[in-house]
């Protein structure tokens, strides 16, 4: 899929590939945590707390994009979660505006990223176990290019 978007963003260039019309459709980014052994209770909290911030991000014209963040500890009692303590889903009206969000890798161009998401990724990253510290998976609505 990585290599799809990157041919996605090579074809119609970085301001089209991240406008908010850019593929509209719901897309519900999925991201899942696992943490060093280290990392306390409050950092954990402190990492949801941040995501959810990451609802009021707005692009340059000053109006925010994300539909919703839902975010919380794992709770199933299947025995299917992996070690993931955390699971957050994004709500986004279009590819656009998740291409945007995702920044780095996908997109290089700072113009065309979300700043407080990147500085997000920076707090969290040392925190993640070394393998298999998070886990992302977008369910992109049927029939929604």
């Amino acid at each position: 899929m990585t290599e799809l978007l990157h041919e996605q963003l090579a074809s119609v260039g970085a301001p089209t590939f991240t406008a908010r019309d850019y593929r509209p459709g719901l897309v519900r980014h999925v991201v899942l945590f696992r943490y060093h052994q280290e990392v306390t209770f409050e950092q954990k909290q402190e990492v949801l707390q941040r995501f959810r911030s990451l609802a009021h991000s707005a692009r340059s014209d000053g109006n925010t994009y994300i539909v919703s963040i839902e975010a919380g500890d794992q709770a199933s009692g299947e025995g299917a979660g992996a070690g993931y303590e955390h699971g957050i889903i994004v709500t986004f009206a279009s590819q656009g505006d998740r291409n945007y969000y995702v920044g780095a890798p996908l997109v290089d161009d700072p113009r065309y990223c979300d700043e407080a998401h990147a500085a997000f990724k920076d707090f969290v990253g040392p925190l993640l176990a070394a393998q298999g510290g998070a886990l992302v998976f977008d369910v992109v609505s049927p029939g929604r290019g």
